[in-house]
């Protein structure tokens, strides 16, 4: 049996008051297990939420080389969140998200929804959100690579496409917290289109994205989520993901569609084998797939012989 409390009524109000005053308004929103998910992972505390936020907003002065164009406590508690509240390193990301726009001017023109590139490759599916949460309370999202069309999609819009994406969900501080995965699946990737993928480029997307790749196979990858979360392109119990669910979020009643297969499922847009091979590769015993599974903050290896039916990975760290 637990501390009996013999506080009479009003003081044991005043300090449930306390306790949601001591929340701050920039938890606001925040489901009490979030927040103890935030106290326990992340070393939250809001007794000194906004003394940690003050600390690192005064690091600024000594990168006058970068232009900060956002230093408001919502933003930079962003950054204390990704980096588990370790100040020099929630300061050093800051700085690096802002020396990566800086650096890369272009690359952030026009930036929302409706400009012609990013729209297209939502459109096309670049990147996949799903509509629900994983049994972690992370957003997923896909990227299906064969069906990168050369002609339609430059890599640069695709990337400009996920990195919007990934402004518009880290709004959300449950996902701040909860954080994300994204995966790739690179089955029927072509020689062609990977020649597109040249080391400039791969440089440009790493440090755009500053996050892990590692290789999975169907089985490790239901080990990080669970296949009632997961569409049936990767062994999941779910319908195959409609390429058309994040765009039609992101643009509203801007969306329409571009091109009949805008809402085929990957499957039946890039598997081409003859129907008995089909029945036998999507055999939940013999199903290959080559994909990578990115986890912001956290860096997976495999033992050696897990994957051995698994084809190369594009493995980055």
């Amino acid at each position: 049996m637990g501390p009996v409390s013999f506080l009479p009524k009003y003081q044991k109000l005043n300090t449930w008051k306390g306790d949601l005053a001591k929340m701050t308004h920039l938890q606001a929103g925040l489901s009490p297990e979030t927040i103890e998910k935030a106290r326990l992972e992340l070393n939250e505390n809001p007794d000194v939420l906004h003394q940690d936020i003050q600390q690192v907003r005064d690091m600024i002065i000594t990168r006058p080389d970068i232009g900060f164009l956002r230093t408001d406590d919502a933003f930079i508690l962003r950054f204390l969140r990704a980096r588990k509240f370790h100040q020099a390193d929630a300061f050093r990301l800051l700085a690096q998200y802002f020396q990566y726009r800086q650096l890369n001017l272009d690359m952030f023109k026009n930036f929302k929804a409706d400009d012609p590139g990013i729209k297209r490759a939502l459109i096309d599916g670049f990147p996949g959100v799903l509509e629900n949460r994983d049994h972690y309370g992370r957003k997923i999202l896909l990227l299906f690579a064969a069906n990168w069309d050369q002609s339609r999609n430059s890599f640069t819009d695709i990337l400009r496409a996920i990195l919007l994406s990934l402004e518009v969900l880290i709004e959300d501080p449950e996902l701040q917290i909860n954080g994300f995965l994204l995966i790739i699946d690179w089955s029927n990737f072509s020689f062609k289109q990977a020649s597109k993928l040249t080391p400039s480029i791969l440089k440009l997307a790493i440090e755009g994205l500053q996050i892990f790749l590692h290789g999975n196979n169907l089985n490790s990858l239901h080990q990080l989520i669970h296949p009632e979360f997961l569409p049936s392109e990767f062994g999941g119990t779910l319908p195959p993901y409609d390429m058309g669910t994040w765009a039609r979020t992101l643009l509203g009643p801007d969306y329409s569609d571009e091109n009949d297969y805008t809402h085929t499922s990957y499957n039946a847009m890039h598997v081409k084998h003859t129907s008995s091979n089909l029945e036998r590769e999507c055999s939940p015993k013999l199903m290959k797939r080559s994909q990578s599974v990115v986890e912001a903050g956290t860096l997976k290896h495999e033992d050696k012989g897990e994957n051995e039916n698994t084809q190369p990975l594009l493995a980055l760290d």
